[in-house]
């Protein structure tokens, strides 16, 4: 998977349209270790039965099957944003709005399951489109002029509110002190929904750092102290290690993960680094980071090399003064990117020139 699931090409097999049932998701895993495993939201990993939630591991599923929705309604028959809602433990009750209906949701599962091992993605969608924020919330921040932008905080505000919820739910049941969260985006935000990646440059759709470093933190109270900072680059691939080794299982070289347990990391017990290098490839894009240098190739120019922790607005192109550490990253790259499985799925071709636009957009590097 390189690209978006969206819709269905003719030169691709509609029996591969989804995650390959052939692989194990952090929920299969969690499942075999006793775990009681729901999604509540977004799923955006294949709609036909053998790809949906309760076939990947989890026993319960609220929420809809594609990439976003409308926030304040959906139709019986609705298709896209206005899907119905699939709920697949109860009678899925009329959208109200949709990040405090998750909320809603997730707070009722922890109440359920609250006597068991249980593992919760909270997949919100806010402030993703379509730009939905409650008239409550659009009060609050009135003074910023620009409604996009005003609109996005709205609904990360109303995000804010119901993560709260889950963790005062935990509270009140006396899970918090050792429940592990993790709370983390997907992507930096797009250049269409008034977010602000700076001082990061790029966007959502490419791989300058404004669209791939994002948001970030782990809470354990009982085993990890709060307030720490941790300054290695770590990855969402993590998290499948360390919540099944967390929970008593094994992860081994024949399971051939990307990612590790970060907790020997986080805790200090290994000084390393959990990746001494990093690779990304996306439609157009491809890029390695090793250490502190980060090199980022695309087709219509030379690659760009970055010293990140000098330059993390990605501003000097240093590639031209390090012409033998260029070969050799590259050579590293294409080894990786040649060894790579077809993908079994694209987005449309149009997204290929838009997300080559955004490597020359003058994004805003400071803050408001």
């Amino acid at each position: 998977m390189d690209n978006n699931l969206t819709q269905r090409l003719p030169q691709f097999n509609d029996d591969y349209h989804g995650l390959p049932v052939t692989e194990k998701t952090i929920a299969d895993r969690l499942a075999a270790l006793g775990y009681r495993n729901s999604i509540i939201g977004k799923w955006h990993l294949g709609e036909d039965e053998k790809f949906q939630p309760l076939q990947r591991g989890f026993h319960e599923f609220w929420g809809y099957l594609g990439g976003g929705h409308h926030y304040f309604k959906s139709e019986p028959n609705g298709e896209g944003y206005l899907c119905p809602i699939v709920c697949t433990y109860k009678e899925a009750q009329a959208i109200t709005y949709l990040t405090d209906d998750k909320g809603d949701e997730c707070v009722d599962f922890i109440r359920r399951h609250k006597e068991q091992p249980f593992f919760l993605f909270a997949s919100f969608n806010a402030p993703h489109a379509p730009m939905h924020a409650t008239k409550e919330d659009l009060k609050l921040f009135k003074h910023i002029k620009d409604k996009k932008r005003r609109a996005y905080c709205a609904m990360t505000h109303r995000l804010d509110v119901n993560v709260g919820r889950i963790i005062n739910e935990l509270k009140k049941h006396d899970l918090y002190e050792n429940t592990l969260i993790a709370f983390l985006s997907d992507n930096g935000g797009p250049k269409s929904n008034g977010s602000l990646n700076a001082p990061l440059n790029g966007s959502k759709g490419i791989l300058l750092e404004g669209g791939i470093r994002v948001p970030f933190a782990i809470s354990w109270p009982q085993a990890i102290d709060a307030g720490q900072v941790y300054h290695h680059p770590v990855s969402s691939l993590d998290l499948t290690a360390t919540f099944v080794e967390l929970a008593g299982g094994k992860i081994t070289t024949a399971d051939k993960l990307d990612g590790v347990n970060l907790m020997p990391y986080i805790l200090g017990e290994n000084k390393g680094r959990p990746h001494p290098e990093m690779k990304w490839q996306f439609t157009i894009s491809k890029s390695i980071r090793q250490g502190d240098w980060k090199l980022v190739q695309i087709p219509d120019r030379l690659p760009m090399l970055y010293n990140i922790k000098a330059d993390i607005s990605e501003q000097n192109n240093l590639a031209h003064l390090h012409g033998d550490k260029v070969a050799t990253m590259l050579k590293e790259l294409g080894d990786w990117s040649v060894g790579l499985p077809h993908p079994l799925f694209l987005e449309g071709a149009n997204w290929k020139q838009e997300q080559l636009k955004l490597y020359d957009y003058p994004w805003r590097l400071e803050q408001f």
